[in-house]
């Protein structure tokens, strides 16, 4: 199994990576969030109403 060597291909894409990891975790953050959000509404809404 021979290895290949970085080309400068991959040099364009290497920026390209981090911003991809960096809108993955604020999604992922938002996701998170607006989950606690709208499970806290909802069992607010339910001790209210019953």
């Amino acid at each position: 199994m021979t290895l290949s060597k970085p080309t400068p291909e991959d040099d364009e894409y290497a920026g390209m990576n981090a911003a991809r990891g960096r809108r993955t975790r604020i999604i992922a953050w938002v996701a998170i969030v607006s989950l606690i959000l709208v499970g806290g509404g909802s069992t607010v809404l339910a001790l209210l109403f019953g």
